[in-house]
């Protein structure tokens, strides 16, 4: 069993005890619920905007703690400062230290896209998101088949949320295309054995279909990657790790940004 595989099997055990807490009719109870999303594809394509999209992540499977000694706000704050575009913020607990109140605490202090990033494997966490202040929910294809990710697209849509697709390779991208896809995400990092590798972007960029926002996801380190991204046709760019391991990932980030 892959690190992926027992992500996913706990996740459903997850889901299964989240809706025995909180119903489906309680979820769209919440104020939040009420809220009108922010655009994705407006910020991203921002002329005035990074095109990044920058991620709160504690801890990853991979390479364990990554940084557990910063606030949510203080860093979300400071990324939305320094030019992002929009903001990840892990919601999964048990392997990456993330928490939903992560996001709503990210919610309450920044007017950009909010992204969870999490592993949506049932139509109840899409409704969850938008209730913690999600603008924009993250859809694997490789944990999904194809009819999941056109309901649970579908479902995003008709509430007002945007979606990121995420793949890996050719055949997922190909099998998992459907109507309601703001962006696809080229994950450079291979979640089967965690391995990275930008080379992935550049391989799937020509196979992603015209009007789609183009997301290059994991390994980018330096500005010059992204410069030679954005000339492959990528809009945006999800960024982490690199920021995180700094002790002052919003200043790590600002940093960056000056490079580019």
């Amino acid at each position: 069993m892959t690190i992926l595989d027992q992500i996913v099997a706990k996740k459903h055990k997850e889901v299964t005890a989240s809706k025995i807490v909180t119903p489906y009719s309680h979820l769209e109870e919440r104020e939040m619920f009420l809220r009108e999303p922010l655009s994705f594809r407006e910020f991203l394509l921002d002329p005035a905007r990074t095109g990044i999209i920058a991620e709160f992540k504690r801890k990853s499977p991979s390479k364990g703690i990554i940084n557990d000694q910063v606030a949510v706000k203080d860093v979300t704050t400071a990324y939305a400062a320094a030019g992002a575009s929009a903001l990840s913020v892990l919601t999964d607990r048990h392997f990456f230290m993330g928490a939903k109140k992560d996001l709503l605490e990210a919610r309450k202090f920044n007017d950009i896209p909010l992204l969870r990033k999490d592993f949506m494997i049932d139509e109840y966490q899409i409704v969850e998101a938008k209730t913690l202040g999600a603008d924009i929910i993250l859809l694997i294809a490789a944990i999904l088949t194809p009819e999941q990710v056109k309901q649970f697209a579908a479902l995003a849509k008709s509430i007002g949320l945007s979606v990121l697709l995420e793949v890996h390779n050719l055949e997922e991208l190909e099998r998992s295309l459907c109507d309601n896809l703001d962006a696809i995400g080229v994950n450079n990092r291979n979640l089967a054995d965690f391995t990275v590798s930008v080379e992935t972007s550049f391989q799937l960029a020509e196979h992603i279909p015209d009007g789609v926002m183009k997301i290059s996801e994991s390994a980018i380190s330096n500005t010059q990657v992204i410069r030679q991204l954005k000339s492959a046709g990528f809009n945006g760019f999800l960024i982490g790790e690199n920021f995180m391991r700094q002790p002052n990932p919003g200043a790590a980030m600002a940093e960056f940004v000056k490079e580019l």
